[in-house]
This record gives C-alpha cells, structure tokens and sequence, in this order.
C-alpha cells in the first residue's frame, strides 16, 4: 500500500469488517424507512438519482473511510529507505617504489617509461578506493614522495608531479626497497605490499637488493618486481642537449631479471615484465586482483513514520461527518 511496509500488520484485518458495517448500514436504513407509495410522487420512482438517499448515505460513508484510516494508522504504516555502505575488513597497506633514473624516458612505451608508469598508477590507485598507499622515487639514491595515505587525490597529486633529474642519476634498487620496507614495517595492516618498479640493473647505493629482500621478508611484507622495457633495443636518452631535452640512440635494454625474480621469490610476491604499455597495464591489474581488500557490507535502514498521516485523515473524515449530521444533513439523517 503506496509501497509502505506495516510494523503491526495484523491489524489489516480489521478491514475485513469494513462490509459488515456497510450492510448492517444497508439493512438498518431499510428497517427505519418503511416504504410508503404516494401516487402524485410516482416520477421520483423513476428517477435514476435519488438525492436524499446519497445524502443521507454520506454521514455514513465518511464513518467507514474513517475507520479505514485508523486501522491502517494502527497496522504502523512506515517508509523505509535502505542504504549500503562498505568498509573495509582487511586492510592493505601499498607503497609503490618507482625508478626515476634519466633511462625511464626511454620510448619503447608511449610517451615514455615514466609517463606510461604514472598513468597505470594512476588507474591502480583508482581502484584501491579502500587502501592506504605510498610512494617511493629512487635513481641513485632514495627517498619518500608520499608516505602512506587514504588521501588518494593528494597522492595522485604527487605522483603526476614526478619528473626525472631531482635525484642523481643510478639505478640504487636495494635503496629504493629499503626505503619502501621503512614506510611499511609498523604498519598494523593486515597485509603489507610493496610493487618495485625498475628499468635497469642494481649500479648504485650502498645496500644490497637480497639483503633489503631478506629484511621485507622479516617483516611479512610482500614484493612484487616490474621490469619496464622492451626485448631488445629501445631510444633511450644518452646526453642532455642544452635546451633542457636529450638526444636519443638506440641502446640494448638491460633488465637484471634474475634479481627481480629472486627479490619476488623471497618474500612471496611475484615478478612481471612490461614490454609495451599494454603489458604494464596487465600487470598492475594482476597485481590490483592478488591483493583484494576484503570487504564488509554494512546496511543502515532510515525508517519513517507515516501512522500520524493516517490517523490524523482519519480524524478529520470523523469531524467532517459531525459537522455535516449535524448542520447541513441534519434533516436527511
């Protein structure tokens, strides 16, 4: 009934008297008018209309409606309005360690290394809406972009920023996770993740990639290792032109593949290679369906009460039928 749901339904029933009293009306108002014929009134016989009977009816039919209404008043009519909101029952903290070193502007991915890498970053934190994340940046040395957040847009903010040239040039990855471990190892998270991003071999810092690995496994947090770039050969900066670009050659692309698996072994992750740009977006999106946060479905009920609609109708119907017996129909009841 207009899509009310009913806290004392059992009062419904009720309703059911609703056409007994209608033909305990019909009888009694038989009883207490006895026919009597009138040959001059013939014509109102015929009459399809009988004016002082509708009237005379009405008090009546306002009584009906009006007990009609309080029943359903009493049955506790009520909207309810349902709504649905996720939390999270597992939390995964995520901190991204990414390669800023001058070769990740290399263009065997459109435009580039680093701008392919931003974008799939960008998507995979989209579709984190429930996780803390960071960033790392590492070249020959390391430091924290972004520690762990729930703000997303600032931490998008940031990764948007990310240009090369602001650390020296060098691959240091044993800085990069070493870092990255710092950023995750008091974490109270469920479950801890790093994804380590590179596009060359370990040539700088003064930490040791198996160590860092050894040290992440210590602290249950797992690795995932991204190697960027294509088989073979790829344009790559070699030297700065003066005007702020780099000229390009085409050199040999030199992954230490071996490392990155061993890293991912060690403490439990996995490793991937990113040839073109469709391939890091696979990847990211592997590893977005490996580490799904486990969620809870909460649902909250806003409940409306609509009793008082009812009864107060039901009051005015009686005091209309009141007035009306008692004024403008007194002499037809």
């Amino acid at each position: 009934m207009f899509d009310y749901e009913f806290q004392n339904p059992e009062f419904l029933w009720l309703l059911c008297l609703l056409p007994v009293l209608g033909f305990w009306y019909y009888w009694r108002r038989k009883d207490s008018h006895p026919e009597i014929r009138f040959p001059e009134a013939s014509f109102l016989a015929q009459s399809k209309f009988n004016r002082g009977a509708l009237l005379y009816a009405l008090p009546w039919v306002l009584r009906i409606f009006s007990i009609a209404l309080l029943i359903v008043a009493m049955a506790r009519p009520r909207n309810t309005e349902e709504n649905n909101r996720s939390r999270s029952s597992e939390g995964i903290d995520i901190v991204m360690a990414l390669d800023v070193s001058p070769s990740m502007l290399a263009q065997d991915l459109k435009p580039n290394r680093l701008e392919a890498t931003k974008k799939v970053s960008t998507e995979f934190i989209d579709g984190r809406p429930n996780d803390r994340i960071g960033l790392v940046v590492y070249a020959a040395e390391s430091m924290t972009q972004m520690p762990l957040t729930s703000d997303h847009a600032l931490l998008k903010n940031s990764l948007n920023d990310l240009r090369y040239g602001f650390l020296a040039n060098g691959t240091a990855i044993g800085m990069g996770l070493a870092t990255t471990i710092n950023r995750l190892k008091d974490s109270k998270a469920q479950s801890k993740v790093a994804i380590l991003l590179t596009d060359g071999e370990n040539n700088a810092g003064e930490i040791e990639p198996l160590s860092a690995a050894d040290w992440a496994k210590e602290f249950n947090i797992r690795v995932y290792t991204i190697g960027v770039g294509t088989n073979g050969m790829a344009k790559t900066p070699v030297q700065q032109d003066g005007r702020g670009g780099f000229f390009y050659e085409r050199m040999p692309v030199k992954i230490d593949e071996a490392l990155l698996k061993e890293i991912a072994n060690r403490t439990g992750g996995k490793y991937f290679r990113a040839t073109d740009n469709k391939k890091l977006d696979a990847i990211y999106k592997e590893i977005d369906s490996l580490e799904k946060t486990k969620l809870k479905e909460i649902r909250f009920y806003t409940y409306e009460e609509k009793f008082g609609l009812f009864a107060l109708s039901a009051l005015g119907l009686f005091l209309l039928e009141i007035l009306l017996r008692y004024t403008l129909l007194k002499s037809f009841v």
